[in-house]
């Protein structure tokens, strides 16, 4: 059985990236990093990109193609800020949802990983700094 049958297939995944974003549309770091107007596009890319992961239906590769995600997240400053703060709501909603502690170790283990991975510039090296890195 799959991770994503096992955890209760779209209906777990769909509360899970729901209670994610929001805790982004409230979180005006992450949220400047969403150019559209709604979250709701954004949602569905991601749910389905977690659903395709972790053993549910392909969706995501159909409509987007190989998920890239280092190179669909280049044009966004994602500071270690940005990172923790976005590993914050995931833990909020990953608590929220409540799963198995084993399922949940699972998940946030690769939560933690793919968020490290993200990082592609440092923070301003004082408030108010502008980053004149390019990345």
């Amino acid at each position: 059985m799959s991770f994503y049958d096992a955890v209760g297939g779209a209906d777990t995944f769909h509360r899970l990236v729901a209670a994610f974003y929001r805790g982004v549309a409230a979180d005006p770091e992450l949220r400047a990093m969403y150019p559209e107007e709604d979250l709701g596009p954004a949602e569905e890319r991601f749910r389905m990109f977690l659903e395709q992961y972790w053993g549910g239906p392909r969706t995501y590769s159909e409509q987007r193609g190989h998920p890239r995600l280092r190179m669909r997240h280049n044009p966004f400053a994602v500071t270690p800020s940005a990172r923790d703060s976005w590993l914050g709501h995931m833990r909020a909603a990953l608590d929220e949802i409540k799963l198995e502690p084993e399922r949940d170790t699972e998940i946030w283990t690769y939560m933690v990983m793919a968020a490290h991975s993200m990082v592609n510039t440092d923070e301003p090296q004082y408030p108010g700094a502008i980053d004149v890195s390019g990345k």
